[in-house]
Order: C-alpha cells, then structure tokens, then sequence
C-alpha cells in the first residue's frame, strides 16, 4: 500500500509541476525516479535477528555478480511442499514472514526471499531482466530440496509480475497471483495517463507470460484494492487456461488476504489439490 501512495505522490507532482507538457521534463529523470519507487528496498543489518512464532531457517544465496541474498524457510509439522513466495514493494522479511503460520497450518513449507536491498539482502534491483535472474537462481536452489512437481509460486502485488516470468521458464504445481498487475505500464497508466513507460526498464508484462504458463492459474483479487486495480485481473481473464481462475474477494483491500474467509477456504482447496 506505501508503494501506491509513494508512486502516486510522485505523478501527482509531475503532472501538477509540468501539467498536460510532462515532455517537457527530460524523459529519462522521470522514469528512473518512478523505477526507484518501485524497489525502494528496506534494508536490516546483516546481526538482526528475526524472531516468529513457527520455526524458520535462514537461507543465503550469491548471485552471479556475487551479491548475498537472504530468505527464510518455515517448516510445516507435515509438509505437502514449498509454497515460493513473492513478496509485494515495501518491507521486507522481518515484515512479509508474518504471514508464514497462514501456509504452514495448511501443511505448506514457505520460502520468502527477500529482493536485492531488501532485509539482509546485498545490492539493489535494478533491472527486470536482473531480479529475474535472481529468482530463477533462487528456485533452482530449491529444486535440490523439493520436486518440482511439489512447489506453488505466490506473487503478491509487485511480486506478481516476476512470479509470472518464472512460472512461465519452469514447471511448478501451481501459480497464484494476489493483486496482479496486467503489466507495469497499464497499471501506471491508469493512475496517470500522461507518464510516458514506453521505455522504462521494468514492464512485467504479467499478461504475456500468463500465456506461456502450463500450470494451473489463481488470481485473487479484492474489490476494495485502491492500490492496484481491480480491472487489471480482469484483463488478465482473458487469457486463462480452461481451469484457471479469478476470485475476487468481496471488501477485501490490497495486502490482508489471509485474514480473509473467502481466501482462506479457497487456499484449502487448492493446496489440497
């Protein structure tokens, strides 16, 4: 929810600064300081010492340009598999592993990476093609631990897009997407018509690799969500595989979906499955 209102704030002064002439602000200054809003990173120093109430195991993996990066994996009394998760802009483990104890009563162990600058994780996002990278790296690491045929990616907002782009070079269980995006550009859009994101490096074009997915497809989306658009779902519909799936959860808001009824009786089914 800090990332909406952050990027808005920030296109809501371009606009009122430049008006309808926002050509007239170099190009470039515009989109970098809308790309730093989308991973404004949170960073912890490398002695915090987390503290939940499911056991967890620190993982650390080094990237091919030899940064460290941090997640943690909470283990299920009995486990079916790994759920991968996603996490959204803002926060980072010390935050997002509260949500741990949700999957793990539904016998799922879950593995939360932290992006670059985020908690104990070294460096900085800076492109599409590198944040893929990293996680494609991640999931390879745990491929070692469990089959394939085992793990359920999770995005949530701004970790819908790259969960998307994994799904689509991999072959997991499942993917379910929490507050997608039909791409950056659409989304942005939609909140500023006039911010030209033609060239801007981040494009998570989450709807043409919705496309190249075999695996199973859920997306739940809340009807109250005044971060990221109810409509972008919708969209994203339309190319669903014959069983795939969109629920959309009546009052629900952006972040807060596993204190959901709805969310919590659907995530049964589909981790049961």
């Amino acid at each position: 929810m800090k990332l909406f209102f952050s990027l808005l704030a920030f296109l809501i002064f371009v606009q009122f600064a430049y008006g309808q002439n926002v050509d007239s602000l170099k190009k470039e200054e515009v989109q970098k300081e809308l790309e730093q809003q989308l991973f404004p990173g949170s960073q912890l120093q490398n002695d915090f010492h987390f503290e939940f109430s499911n056991p967890f195991t620190e993982l650390n993996f080094l990237t091919q340009d030899g940064y460290k990066l941090n997640g943690l994996l909470f283990k299920a009394k009995q486990t079916e598999g790994l759920i991968f998760y996603l996490h959204g802009s803002n926060d980072g483990l010390d935050t997002w592993g509260k949500v741990a104890p949700f999957y793990n009563n539904l016998n799922y162990d879950i593995f939360i990476l932290d992006y670059r600058g985020y908690g104990k994780s070294e460096g900085k996002v800076s492109s599409e093609p590198q944040l893929s990278s990293d996680i494609q790296m991640v999931y390879d690491n745990l491929k070692k631990i469990y089959p394939e045929s085992k793990i359920i990616v999770i995005g949530q907002s701004i970790g819908t897009g790259p969960a998307a782009i994994l799904t689509a070079n991999n072959n997991p269980k499942a993917l379910i997407l929490q507050a997608p995006y039909y791409s950056l550009p659409d989304w942005i859009s939609n909140i500023a018509p006039d911010i030209d994101t033609s060239s801007m490096k981040y494009q998570f074009k989450t709807y043409e690799f919705l496309q190249k997915i075999k695996a199973p497809v859920t997306v739940f989306h809340g009807d109250a969500d005044d971060a990221i658009y109810i409509g972008s779902s919708k969209k994203l519909s339309s190319f669903f595989k014959k069983d795939d799936r969109l629920f959309i959860l009546k009052g629900e808001g952006h972040n807060n979906f596993i204190n959901n009824t709805e969310y919590l009786e659907k995530m049964k089914t589909i981790l049961q499955q």
